[in-house]
């Protein structure tokens, strides 16, 4: 837009934290010879670390935190209706109709983007048989009303935990909530295992048929006992994500120096709000996030989008547009979402991985500063 881009070499969105080849050499070829590739040592081990590392009583491994959440929901039986935020990703919805479920979808808060519980209620039918709460971004939901809800409705509740490995509510991790949590392993998530994804719950019973279902819902006798699918996670991949968990606390903290660093540097700029963490929780950071207000910062999220792309700056309009108003799921808006939707007009995220040097965040503020600084120059020049 006039003048030289502050970085010649495109800053991504996020990069994947990956263990040393030396970290891991020996433990691949052990893999690689013993030609055992699913189901066996270290995904087990896998699994024993995670549920000790949560607090939980199961960790149930698998090929992704979508096949996860499908299986939970067929493992659970649920029926008619489930009530979860617009405000999510695809997979979040996506659980749902592969089960035959209707989403009932509740607006967000306008600060913390996630499930807001004073609404939840009065969205509870008679078909209501869950409620699908989601960690926005790795900040946590209001969990304990969440959860007298469904307690005195008699609701499942799960929580798609996707961003949320090492995020705390109250001091304590989240993955022992609910009857059953789903995290993400994807390259883009705090911790990752290249692919997969983790289920977490207390009842061994649906632990049990959880394991079952990820190999099609096999009993062990090549019989099945109700629909599952293919959806086991490869040793390679959990050897991945064992040496990622040993330094998930440094990953989560390191993450939240950055932000800080966002936050110190931009936070005086008009018109740029920032996702808000409530007294006692921490957030993983899976994403770093603002809200752009157009009247006070003097161009549009998309305009400052745009901006940063031409001073090599990636960055994200997570999520827009909302799940209502997609073409799979327009059918099914009962009511206004009106925060959701301007959350989601109003959103970008910025670029963070748990490797990222600090002068890389410091950069981009710069980037930022001078946007702001020329915004009426810039508006010109896009207007033209």
């Amino acid at each position: 837009l006039g003048g030289s881009p502050i970085f010649k070499q495109p800053v991504p969105i996020a990069r994947p934290t990956l263990p040393e080849i030396n970290e891991i050499q020996d433990e691949f070829w052990q893999i690689y010879s013993s030609e055992i590739v699913t189901n066996s040592g270290f995904v087990q081990r896998f699994e024993e670390r995670a549920a000790d590392y949560l607090g939980v009583k199961e960790a149930v491994c698998v090929s992704s935190c979508t096949s996860g959440l499908m299986l939970v929901m067929k493992a659970l039986e649920l029926t008619g209706e489930v009530i979860l935020p617009s405000f999510t990703f695809f997979a979040s919805g996506h659980a749902l109709l592969w089960n035959n479920l209707k989403p009932v979808f509740v607006d967000c808060s306008p600060l913390t983007y996630n499930l807001n519980p004073e609404i939840i209620q009065e969205c509870i039918t008679p078909d209501t048989t869950a409620i699908m709460a989601v960690h926005i971004f790795g900040n946590p939901v209001e969990i304990e009303p969440i959860q007298r809800i469904a307690t005195d409705n008699n609701l499942k509740l799960i929580f798609d935990s996707a961003h949320a490995i090492g995020t705390r509510y109250k001091g304590k991790l989240v993955g022992s909530f609910g009857d059953a949590e789903v995290f993400c392993l994807s390259p883009t998530k705090v911790l990752t295992a290249i692919e997969g994804g983790i289920i977490t719950t207390n009842d061994q019973s649906l632990a049990k048929k959880l394991r079952m279902g990820r190999d099609y819902g096999n009993s062990g006798n090549y019989d099945c006992e109700f629909l599952g699918l293919s959806a086991r996670m490869e040793e390679f991949n959990a050897l991945i994500g064992l040496k990622g968990l040993e330094h998930i606390e440094e990953i989560v903290a390191k993450r939240s120096r950055l932000k800080d660093i966002y936050q110190e540097n931009i936070c005086r700029i008009p018109g740029i709000l920032f996702q808000r963490i409530d007294a006692g929780n921490t957030s993983s950071y899976k994403d770093l996030s603002i809200i752009i207000q157009k009247d006070e910062f003097g161009l549009d999220r998309d305009q400052l989008a745009y901006s940063l792309d031409m001073e090599g700056i990636t960055t994200r309009k997570y999520f827009y547009p909302p799940l209502h108003q997609q073409s799979l799921y327009s059918k099914y808006q009962q009511r206004p979402l009106l925060i959701t939707e301007f959350v989601s007009n109003n959103i970008l995220c910025l670029p963070l991985y748990s490797h990222m040097e600090e002068k890389i965040v410091q950069d981009i503020c710069q980037a930022i500063w001078r946007i702001y600084e020329h915004r009426g120059e810039i508006l010109q020049l896009l207007s033209d």
